[in-house]
């Protein structure tokens, strides 16, 4: 009898010590490790992590799908991803006492320890990740267009150089701690983006509608104008798709049983989505109406004049691109860390942070420097990874956790959005991905 108490107490003593070093982790990880954010926290990082530079090609994406397919698109994608979005707010506390932290926690309580993992982990790897790289490259390409509008007539610099100069700016801000610390980045964010937006749909109106305008398909074959309109769905998916870190956002706002953190959260949501509104439909239907289907792939770059406030736009692009990179970035550094700290058992230390968050800025920098075809990789990207883990991975879960009734509204709406979700990973990486093999016909590397 004695063996066994004192077995027990041993036992007690060293999960105590587990649990200390854990909480100690916690309390070193980007995501656990500040819960005290306050609800439009939530709201500016939402704006920052949903609103990216995908709303300049809205336009383009709507000369590919046409005014009727367009718009439906355009306000059913706006609505599908609240509701996701909500799903998403919900079940972050549904287990009383306990918070999902990160999107794959959610996924271990819905699938299982392995299998979620598995589920979630590739994708939101792939979304990030991907999201990084594209930043970067969207970074390099907005600075190189402030320059040449700056200065036309000065000697050309390669695109190589300018996506250095932009990732030299996350060397820096990659080593704030946690979201929190990049509070004030993605406030700057958050208002660059509505900043660029009202400029490019104001110089548009501004323009006026142009003379010889056709809203017609461009391309000149059947099978074009159906892969362009595949393209364009990913270049939508990708505009909507901020539900990769909404856990992680969520993650930093304090709860308490009669103040549930989905309160502050969902006010925050709900400000991000009128936000988000603002700025993609004016852009897209008024881009689009006034440009007809000879606007360019940027809305900027159809706006040649007036110079300065081109150039201007493209530096809001800029400001706004650095904070979503980093955004984006923390859930990844989180992973990272987490990994480093916890299977490896490294000691957490600043020396760790430094070099791994180097490593990683100059891995998507090398990436983006090595492949900078932007618009492909987005459709390709945006309907790959995009579409499950905004349009129906909570579905899933969803259903899979509430087990609603058959055939009750509930019901109906997941499974619509499933299927309308899988069609959309299914089509969009198609028309992605010809676009990716047209460019790289004529590409040449480190141009």
């Amino acid at each position: 009898m004695e063996i066994e108490a004192s077995n027990g107490h041993s036992n007690n003593k060293i999960s105590e010590e587990k649990s200390e070093r854990e909480r100690q982790i916690d309390e070193w990880l980007p995501i656990t490790s500040k819960r005290n954010a306050k609800w439009w926290y939530s709201a500016f990082h939402n704006v920052t992590a949903m609103v990216g530079a995908g709303v300049l090609s809205l336009p383009y994406a709507m000369s590919q799908l046409g005014w009727g397919p367009g718009v439906a698109i355009m306000v059913l994608s706006w609505i599908i991803t609240l509701y996701t979005l909500w799903q998403m707010v919900e079940m972050h506390e549904m287990v009383p006492g306990k918070r999902f932290d990160r999107y794959h926690e959610l996924g271990q309580h819905a699938f299982g320890e392995k299998l979620g993992l598995y589920i979630v982990v590739p994708q939101q790897l792939v979304v990030e990740v991907a999201t990084n790289i594209v930043y970067m490259v969207t970074g390099g390409t907005s600075l190189k267009k402030f320059h040449d509008t700056v200065c036309p007539s000065c000697k050309n610099i390669k695109l190589t150089f300018f996506i250095m100069i932009f990732a030299s700016v996350h060397f820096v801000l990659s080593h704030l701690p946690n979201f929190n610390s990049i509070a004030g980045v993605s406030l700057a964010a958050a208002v660059m983006s509505l900043s660029y937006s009202t400029i490019a749909w104001a110089a548009s109106v501004n323009k006026g509608v142009q003379e010889d305008v056709q809203y017609g398909y461009l391309a000149s074959s059947t099978s074009g104008t159906i892969f362009n309109f595949l393209n364009a769905l990913g270049s939508v998916a990708f505009a909507y798709a901020g539900h990769n870190v909404v856990l992680e956002i969520q993650a930093t706002i304090p709860s308490t049983p009669e103040k549930p953190s989905k309160i502050a959260m969902w006010r925050g949501v709900v400000v991000a989505y009128i936000v988000v509104a603002l700025c993609y439909f004016p852009v897209a239907f008024i881009g689009y109406w006034m440009f007809g289907n000879a606007v360019q792939s940027d809305i900027l770059v159809s706006l040649e004049k007036p110079a300065w406030l081109i150039a201007m736009a493209n530096m809001f692009v800029v400001i706004h691109v650095i904070g979503s990179y980093q955004v984006y970035a923390m859930p990844v550094f989180d992973m990272i860390e987490t990994l480093l700290v916890k299977i490896l058992k490294f000691k957490p230390s600043t020396t760790l942070r430094f070099v791994t968050r180097n490593i990683y800025v100059a891995f998507t920098m090398f990436i983006a420097i090595t492949f900078p075809f932007f618009d492909g990789l987005l459709g390709f990207f945006g309907g790959f990874a995009f579409a499950p883990t905004t349009y129906y991975l909570p579905c899933i879960m969803w259903l899979v956790i509430y087990k609603p009734k058959r055939y009750s509204l509930s019901w109906w709406t997941n499974w619509i959005c499933i299927v309308l979700g899988v069609l959309l990973m299914v089509l969009s990486p198609i028309g992605g991905l010809r676009t990716i093999i047209i460019k790289a016909k004529t590409y040449k590397f480190y141009s």
